[in-house]
């Protein structure tokens, strides 16, 4: 059921929490009562006196990203040609315009700081530089999202009809917040320059915002995915502090009021376990991005909201840690990386689990702060980067160790993480999924599971190549990586399972104690019509005997057992020795060896995978390989996966 409030519009826990401000009648009442002056509505410092030496702001940071724009100068700006937007149409190629754009992006957020941190004007001809450059680009959408090529054919932006995207956002929250910080020195040196921001701001942003409310990312169809938190939170930014003219302020409530109507869609979708199936690579532009926007909204309503009290927002906070599988190493659902950079916003981690009062997921931001050196990067954006360098419990934070739990259990998505010991990576964990194969950013991948050797993946989720035109176009399942094939799960007769929210996991069930953590589930209902009636897998780890087990049975219409074409795969990080009826597994970063094993005995083959892609070369190094185990004619397999040891109970 869609909630509504009594007007009609879309209502969700933030509408309902700014329709309690006792002294007024309507949401836009609320908001034009208690908005915060536009000068003050951003929640970073702009007073000189937070910059400059013994100020707030981490000066480790600001004489990195100082030495950093010093050093580049004298060099030429990166350009993001019209040749390159138009190749994403041509050979699909997107991530070369895209990383010309970033990487500009990222010199002038360097320059924004080098600006704050010297009295000197000089480094404001950068900023200038890339503010102009960005204000004269014809578009701020990342070309492989405009629409243009459906709607008229051309190969290029449309400048009358501007497309508001995930990369217009970035750039819009960007001017936002240089404004916030440099804008008067910045006009004063170059008077006009603030004129120029706020026009391409509407004209890119706020009008098509406003005109035009069919945009797929709000969620009006009930599909809420990490966009919508991530552009909302950005075109916040740009109405609190670039519609900063009194003729504008009907407009400014009006925006912020969609705002909150478009967030509310988003918490509203969000699990009240504050699962995210995406996965943990999503998690930082996704719930991350909607904790950072309702933390930017509440700032702006003079600090009135109650973020704890929403729940899923309050559980989301704990997601990072629960995905953590030791070291820089995570369960890698849909898209993600096993090992993402750890050039993350965990200061954004750290806020958000302070509000809540998570000290576990405090802990876990934690761990990832080194005193002493940088507390923020460029990377992460410039609205996010003067944000961490301003947070004092961030940069003063000591080293925490992250918390590891024993046991974590995702209803929502039907995820299942478990190790031997809480606290400790050593040994084995095991992580299985049920889920459905219609999930945002989906992979085909129903009933299948990871496991690690002392926090390292051996049995492993590839994760995803570099995205082009193809990754979500019609052609996306034709990407090996995308492929049921290609993860940990039975292929039936020779069938790999099929897209769809319809081809889901079946009859799942959880169990769990001290000793033992399981899932048991039935995949057949995410394959293509065969001759099997079912097939059953249970996962679970025993920490009593420290051995996963995974168990698949299965039956046919005429009990003849699998046909043939029928194997059950692994797909494996590391080299591979194979016995009878055995592989030893040598896995990466030196981690303990692990022993496969399996009953009855089955024919088994390694087949390698050789990488060229750097998004997965940089993860796995040159090749996978894949252990398939021919199961034609039996019933039934049960593999047992446990650290390789000597007669000695030695570790080998």
């Amino acid at each position: 059921m869609t909630p509504t409030s009594a007007d009609g519009r879309f209502a969700g826990p933030l509408s309902a929490q700014i329709g309690m401000f006792a002294d007024a009648d309507t949401l836009a009442d609320a908001l034009r009562l208690h908005l915060v002056d536009p000068a003050e509505s951003l929640d970073i410092p702009h007073d000189a006196e937070a910059w400059s030496e013994g100020g707030v702001a981490d000066r480790a940071t600001l004489l990195h990203l100082l030495d950093l724009a010093n050093a580049e100068a004298a060099t030429p700006w990166p350009q993001p040609l019209a040749s390159l937007a138009a190749r994403v149409h041509d050979d699909g190629d997107r991530d070369r315009w895209e990383q010309r754009a970033f990487e500009r992006q990222r010199r002038l957020s360097r320059a924004v700081v080098a600006a704050l941190a010297t009295d000197d004007d000089h480094p404001l001809e950068a900023v200038l530089d890339g503010v102009m450059l960005l204000c004269e680009q014809s578009s701020w959408c990342w070309p492989a999202h405009d629409d243009v090529r459906d709607q008229t054919g051309h190969v290029l932006a449309d400048v009358e009809r501007p497309f508001l995207d995930l990369g217009a956002g970035e750039v819009v929250g960007q001017l936002a917040a240089l404004d916030h910080v440099l804008g008067q020195r910045l006009e004063r040196r170059y008077p006009g320059t603030r004129a120029r921001i706020r026009l391409e701001a509407k004209r890119k942003i706020i009008d098509p915002f406003v005109s035009r409310r069919d945009w797929h990312w709000i969620g009006l169809d009930g599909d809420v995915h990490n966009w919508n938190p991530w552009i909302h939170g950005n075109v916040l930014l740009a109405a609190l502090r670039l519609l900063d003219d009194p003729r504008d302020a009907a407009l400014r409530v009006h925006v912020v009021d969609l705002v909150i109507e478009g967030l509310d869609r988003y918490l509203v979708s969000l699990p009240d376990d504050g699962a995210i199936d995406e996965g943990y690579a999503y998690w930082w532009n996704g719930a991350c991005r909607a904790i950072e926007a309702v933390d930017a909204l509440d700032h702006a309503l003079g600090r009135r909201l109650r973020i704890a009290q929403i729940s899923a927002l309050r559980e989301t906070v704990a997601f990072p840690h629960r995905m953590h599988l030791g070291a820089e190493w995570y369960l890698n659902l849909a898209d993600g990386q096993a090992r993402p950079s750890a050039d993350q916003p965990w200061h954004a981690l750290h806020r958000a689990a302070r509000a809540v009062g998570d000290s576990d997921a405090l802990a876990h931001a934690a761990a990832h702060r080194t005193p002493d050196s940088p507390a923020a990067s460029e990377h992460e954006g410039l609205p996010r980067l003067l944000r961490g360098i301003t947070d004092r419990a961030w940069v003063d934070a000591l080293p925490q160790a992250s918390p590891l739990p024993a046991e974590v259990w995702l209803p929502s998505t039907e995820v299942l993480v478990a190790r031997e010991t809480a606290g400790d990576s050593r040994g084995v964990c095991l992580a299985v999924k049920g889920g459905h194969n219609g999930e945002h950013h989906n992979h085909n991948d129903v009933g299948s599971f990871v496991v690690a050797s002392d926090g390292v993946p051996v049995i492993v989720d590839a994760g995803r190549p570099t995205y082009t035109l193809q990754t979500f176009g019609p052609e996306r399942y034709s990407i090996w990586t995308m492929q049921s094939g290609w993860h940990n799960t039975p292929v039936l007769a020779g069938s790999e399972q099929r897209a769809g929210s319809d081809a889901a996991a079946r009859d799942v069930h959880r169990t769990s104690s001290p000793d033992a953590s399981r899932l048991s589930l039935d995949v057949l209902a995410a394959y293509p019509d065969t001759e099997f009636t079912s097939w059953h897998r249970t996962a679970a780890l025993d920490r009593s005997t420290a051995t996963i087990v995974v168990e698949d049975h299965w039956t046919t219409g005429d009990d003849a057992g699998a046909p043939d074409g029928t194997s059950v795969r692994m797909l494996i990080a590391g080299e591979v020795e194979l016995g009878e009826g055995t592989a030893l597994i040598t896995p990466l970063d030196g981690a303990s060896p692990l022993r496969v094993g399996w009953t009855p005995a089955a024919p088994a083959t390694v087949v390698v995978r050789e990488l060229d892609d750097p998004l997965l070369t940089d993860v796995w190094g040159p090749r996978i390989r894949r252990l398939d185990l021919d199961v034609a004619g039996r019933d039934g397999l049960t593999v047992v996966i446990e650290q390789a040891r000597t007669t000695e109970g030695r570790v080998r």
